[in-house]
This record gives structure tokens, sequence and C-alpha cells, in this order.
């Protein structure tokens, strides 16, 4: 299956070649297989170095300055001389502090190869800021919607998606994109659920499939999360959910712990972000430019991974779903989570948030747009009035506003509607 990182890689080795390339993103969503499938296509050879795997190695790496002698620890150990025109591939690198700084003084040591380095984490690894002048990060999460039709035989709906903003889509091909988009939201985006589907086209499978998944996903939390914070990051893990679907309007610890202390889980909510399994977003105390300095950083949501994991975890399994409103399922809390998955791969996005007035509204999401603060609200049903983002207009006085709906694109008096199938490239 074709993933959008490839395309990123490619123009990494086009012009990229004094760089290193770190692709890093959630726990199973095919980080490997996509850049192993990339070197195949680019290079002679590649070598994968899994950190995991070559423990005493990774710690050398993690504390060798030289590039010569990381050099002869590193043929040594893969017991391979030659590295001329091949991809060095250092997977599992998300706890190797230390290791990217020495890789980038090895890439200009030897300048014969190039280096991409792999990491689980939802948000930048160790040694990233430092190294940013000398790296090419990428960010891998699962599949988003364009990537799910484009799994399929879906690249003529893609190209209708697309051409929207200018021709608008007829109507047979409207259902087509609206039953794929069904499809996908019980599918979810992790790759091997999405594989499932299109070689046996059984839903049912699919659960099994992204049971697994969450399974595997447990033991690795328990296996990788150090001792201190284990029973907290599980706890924290176990009540996502829960933590999506209450009437509050942020991540409430009590849903954790009756008897739970902010302070207490906070280095556990970090572990459990870093590990690559949930998303953070963050609160904005104003709508105000830059956001960054709005951030309060006491006040946050985490979401899932993929809303397919959510859509099981949550316990809705395919024999449970209303196939006359799928797209509302857990009362939205799917196309919520949807929704930030397509808008976190939207590159003309940057960093998202979401505001909350003294009352009771509640932005979905808030972004710095041109010039201004634009707020998003995520709808599951047609002509539905944004009424949280009519009180955020009243409070800042914005010119724009997205809503996220059932209904076709259009703008109207500043309001630009942006149908739940087409957020990857409005």
């Amino acid at each position: 299956m074709f993933r959008n990182v490839m395309n990123d890689l490619a123009t990494w080795y086009e012009t990229g070649a004094d760089k290193i390339a770190v692709v890093r993103g959630g726990k199973f969503v095919g980080k490997t297989w996509a850049v192993a499938d990339f070197a195949m296509g680019f290079f002679e050879d590649h070598i994968i170095i899994d950190m995991d795997k070559y423990p005493d190695f990774a710690a050398y790496a993690a504390k060798e300055r030289r590039p010569e002698k990381l050099h002869a620890k590193l043929t040594t150990s893969l017991d391979k001389y030659d590295f001329k025109d091949k991809l060095l591939i250092f997977d599992n690198a998300q706890n190797c502090v230390g290791l990217l700084g020495n890789l980038v003084e090895y890439s200009r040591y030897n300048t014969d190869c190039r280096i991409c380095v792999i990491a689980t984490s939802c948000g930048p690894i160790p040694g990233e800021e430092e190294c940013q002048d000398d790296i090419c990060v990428y960010e891998m999460m699962p599949m988003n919607f364009e990537e799910f039709l484009k799994a399929g035989k879906g690249r003529k709906l893609c190209a209708f998606i697309e051409n929207q903003k200018i021709t608008p889509m007829p109507d047979e091909v409207r259902d087509s994109v609206q039953t794929m988009l069904e499809t996908f939201f019980v599918t979810g985006g992790m790759p091997e659920a999405v594989d499932e589907y299109y070689k046996t086209g059984d839903l049912r499978r699919v659960d099994v499939v992204l049971k697994s998944i969450l399974d595997r996903t447990t033991e690795y939390l328990i296996n990788s999360t150090p001792k201190r914070y284990l029973t907290k990051v599980m706890a924290i893990w176990n009540s996502i959910p829960v933590q999506l679907t209450k009437e509050n309007k942020k991540f409430m610890y009590g849903y954790v712990d009756p008897k739970a202390r902010a302070r207490e889980y906070e280095a556990s909510v970090d572990q459990i972000v870093r590990m690559g399994v949930v998303r953070q977003v963050y609160r904005v105390r104003n709508g105000v430019l830059p956001l960054a300095n709005q951030k309060d950083d006491k006040s946050f949501e985490l979401y899932h991974l993929d809303h397919g994991l959510l859509r099981v975890m949550a316990g809705i399994l395919v024999q449970d779903i209303d196939t006359d409103n799928v797209l509302d399922m857990m009362d939205g809390v799917i196309a919520e989570q949807y929704a930030l998955a397509e808008l976190y791969v939207n590159r003309s996005i940057g960093d998202l948030y979401f505001w909350i007035s003294s009352a009771t509204a509640k932005v979905d999401f808030v972004y710095e747009g041109d010039g201004e603060v634009i707020p998003v609200d995520v709808q599951t049903s047609p002509h539905t009035k944004a009424q949280s983002s009519r009180v955020f207009k009243q409070r800042y006085d914005n010119q724009t506003s997205v809503r996220i709906s059932t209904d076709d694109m259009f703008v109207d008096k500043g309001l630009v509607n942006i149908p739940l199938y087409g957020i990857w490239c409005f």
C-alpha cells in the first residue's frame, strides 16, 4: 500500500543529500515497512539496524561521538563492511538519547551512504531540536482517507474530491465517496486493518485485526513503560474511550482514578504520548495570535491514535453499528477523532488546539490561519449551525470559520464548509 510519506522520502532523496531523514509517528502505523519499501525503489540495498535487537550497539551509538569509532562498531556489529550506495535505517531509535547527534556527525564522515532514523513517538525525539538544521523530519500516522481510497481502486474518487473546489461532484460519485467514507469510519486507518478489508471485504475480520492491534498495544505498553509509570500509564490508556465521551470538555484525571491528582499523573501523560499510542491536543486560553503563547499546559484532551481502534476499544463491534447512522458513532466522537487525524496531515494547517468558553461552548479545534485564528467545528448532520464558532467569533471577531460536516464544500460569509471526506485536501 502506498503511503504519502514515500513522496516525502523521494524528495529527501533528491534534495537532502546532506541531511538525515527522521520518520517518527504512531505505533503499528507501518513506518518500517514504508521506509523499507521506499529504499527498495531508490537504493541498491538497505540495512535495518533495529536498536531494540542490538541493545549493546544502541548504547554505544548513543554515546560515541567519534564517527570513525562508530563506523568500526557498526561494521563489526553487522558483519558488513561496504555501505556504499546503501540506506542505513536505524529503527526504534526513540529512546536512544544522543544517537541523532552522533549520526549527524557520522553522516558527514561517511558520505557514501544515506541514513534514515525511525522512531515511535507522537512528538519530537531526543536531539531533534539540536539537530534541526541537519535532519528532515517526517511524521507518519495511521492512513488518512486519501491513502485509504488509494489502497483500493479509489484514485479517481480522490481526483473528484480534489477538484470539488472547481467542479461540483456528480451525485453518483458522491454516493460512492459516502460509501467509502462510512467504510473507513469502521475500519480506521491502521494499515493491517485496511489491508484486511481490501483482501476480504469482511468487516468482522477487520474487527479481529483491530482487537489484535489493541492487544499488542497493551503488551507494548506493559513491556516498554518504565516501571515507575506503568500503573498510571495503563490507567490513562484504559480511560481514553470514557474521556472522549464524557460531558466535560477536557481530560479529567478523575476518570482515571477518583483520587487522582494532576501532579501525580503529569509525567505518566507525557510518557504515554511519547510512546506513540495517543495524541495530545492542548487548550488555548484565548483565541488570539500567536496561539503558542495562549497554550494552557494544564488543560488538554487525549485522543486515541486511530478511530478504528477507538471504536473497538469502546466495545462497538461491526454488528453493533447503526448502518443508517455510521458517521455519528459514539455521538460524533468517532467523527471528531477522524477529523483530528485528517487535519493533522493537512499541510496547510499548523498546530491544533481547542478552545472553551467560560460557559459551555467548545470549539473542537483551532489553528493559526492567514493572520487570524481559525475555529473548527465538527458536525455529523447536514445543514447544522456551528454554534460554538459563533460564540468564538463574537468574542474574537475572526473573519473565517471552518465547519466540517456531511454537506458538500461551500463558502458563505466567512464560513468555509468542508465535507468530511475532503479534510485532507482543503
